[in-house]
C-alpha cells in the first residue's frame, strides 16, 4: 500500500454532493431534537405542575428568546420529518440514483424551508 496519500482535511475545499449536505443536515437536526427534548420535557413538566407553574411558562413562552428557541427546535423538527421521509423513499427504492438523490435534496431543502417559514409566521 502507498501510504504517501494524499490526505486533504481543510474543509472549505473539499467539495460534496447537495445529497451529503441534507443528510449532515438531517443528522444535525436530529441532535439538536434530541437535546431540545430535555428542555421539552422541562417544560411539560412546570406546565402540569400547578397553575402558576402553567402561567409562569406562559409568560416566559411570551418572550422573544423563547420563541426563537422554539421556531429553532421546530425547524429541527420540521427539516428531520422532511429529510427522514426522503430517506424512507430511499429505503423503497426511490430516488436512489444519483440525478433523483440531488432532485430529492432539492425537494427537501424548498419543502422544508416553507415549513420552516410557515412555522416561524404561526409562532410570531
Amino acid at each position: 500500500m502507498n501510504s504517501k496519500r494524499p490526505v486533504n482535511l481543510d474543509f472549505r475545499t473539499i467539495k460534496l454532493p447537495l445529497p451529503a449536505y441534507t443528510s449532515i443536515i438531517h443528522r444535525i437536526s436530529g441532535v439538536i431534537l434530541f437535546v431540545a427534548i430535555a428542555f421539552l420535557l422541562y417544560g411539560l413538566d412546570l406546565s402540569l405542575e400547578s397553575e402558576s407553574g402553567f402561567n409562569s411558562l406562559k409568560q416566559l413562552m411570551q418572550g422573544f428568546f423563547a420563541k426563537l428557541i422554539v421556531w429553532g427546535i421546530v425547524s429541527a423538527l420540521l427539516y428531520h420529518l422532511v429529510a427522514g421521509i426522503k430517506h424512507l423513499l430511499m429505503d423503497i427504492g426511490i430516488g436512489e440514483e444519483k440525478e433523483s438523490g440531488i432532485l430529492g435534496a432539492k425537494i427537501t431543502i424548498v419543502v422544508s424551508a416553507i415549513l420552516i417559514i410557515i412555522a416561524g409566521i404561526v409562532i410570531w
